[in-house]
C-alpha cells in the first residue's frame, strides 16, 4: 500500500506545496483525503479500475478548492465522495453556480462531467462502506471531522484541521499511521481557531501509542528547511515522525 502526499500546505499554494490532498493506493481501492489544489495530480497515480473514495474533512477553501478540477478526470469507475451527515448541502452549494460551473443537472450552466460523482453522508462513529470508517467531530474554526480507516489490516488516521482534543485520542489510539496537521509552530494558549503544533501532535501520537506520525498542512510561508526543524521538535517526543512534503511517497 502506497500513500502519496499531493498537497501539504495549509491556506494557499506556493512553490513549496499545494493545498491538502492525500492519495492512498491500496489493493482494492483508492482513498483520497481532502480536495485541495493537490487533487489535480491524482490522474498521475490512479491507473487501475478500482473504486475511488474521497473523504472531505471540512469546507474551508484550502481543503476543497480542487473540486473545480473534477471535470479534468475521466475515471470510468467514478468517484464516491463522503461527508459528515448534514454537509451534502455545503458540497452542492460550493460546486454549483455561481461558485463553480456545476454538476447538479437541475441548475443552469451545467458541465457534463466525464467522471460520475456519488455523494454520501457518514454518521458520527462507526461506518461500514465496504471497509471500516470511524468518523469523529474534532475542533476547527467551523466544523471539521477526522477519519480512521482500515485497509489491508492497517489503521490510518487523518486529522483534517484541528487542535488536539479528547475525541482525537479516541480515533488515533493504537493506529498504524497518524496523519496530523501542523499549522502552528507554537500554538497560542487560547486557540479559538483550532490548529496544532509539532509538540501537541507528537504528544498525541505518544499517548495514543501510534506506530508512525506524519506531519502535514504546514504554514504556507514555511520553507522546507523550517518544516524539517518542526519535524525535529516532534521527534524529541515521538521519534518515528516524518514531516511531509509534496510528492512524498510512503509505503505502509
Amino acid at each position: 500500500m502506497k500513500i502519496y502526499f499531493l498537497g501539504t500546505n495549509g491556506w494557499y499554494t506556493t512553490p513549496t506545496g499545494d493545498t491538502p490532498c492525500i492519495l492512498i493506493d491500496s489493493k482494492d481501492r483508492y482513498i483520497i483525503f481532502d480536495a485541495g489544489n493537490g487533487i489535480y495530480k491524482i490522474d498521475q497515480y490512479i491507473k487501475e479500475d478500482k473504486p475511488i473514495f474521497l473523504f472531505i474533512s471540512h469546507f474551508h477553501i484550502d481543503h476543497v478548492s480542487g473540486l473545480h478540477t473534477l471535470n479534468k478526470f475521466s475515471f470510468k469507475q467514478g468517484i464516491d465522495i463522503y461527508l459528515a451527515k448534514g454537509r451534502k448541502k455545503d458540497f452542492e452549494l460550493l460546486v454549483n453556480p455561481p461558485y463553480m460551473v456545476g454538476i447538479d443537472k437541475n441548475k443552469a450552466n451545467i458541465l457534463e462531467l466525464r467522471t460520475k460523482i456519488g455523494l454520501h453522508e457518514l454518521e458520527e462513529g462507526e461506518n461500514d462502506i465496504g471497509f471500516p470508517v470511524r468518523m469523529k467531530k474534532l475542533f476547527h474554526g467551523y466544523i471539521n471531522h477526522g477519519f480512521r480507516i482500515i485497509l489491508e489490516g492497517k489503521s490510518i488516521v487523518y486529522s483534517g484541521d484541528t487542535k488536539v482534543v479528547p475525541g482525537e485520542l479516541e480515533i488515533a489510539r493504537d493506529s498504524d499511521l497518524l496523519i496530523h496537521e501542523c499549522s502552528n509552530i507554537i500554538s497560542p494558549k487560547k486557540d479559538d481557531w483550532g490548529h496544532s503544533d509539532p509538540i501537541q501532535a507528537a504528544k498525541l501520537a505518544k499517548k495514543a501509542r501510534v506506530k508512525k506520525l506524519i506531519l502535514t498542512h504546514f504554514g504556507a510561508d514555511q520553507s522546507l528547511e523550517e518544516r524539517k526543524k518542526i519535524g525535529e521538535k516532534a521527534k524529541k517526543i515521538f521519534p518515528n515522525t516524518i514531516s511531509a512534503t509534496d510528492d512524498l511517497v510512503l509505503e505502509v
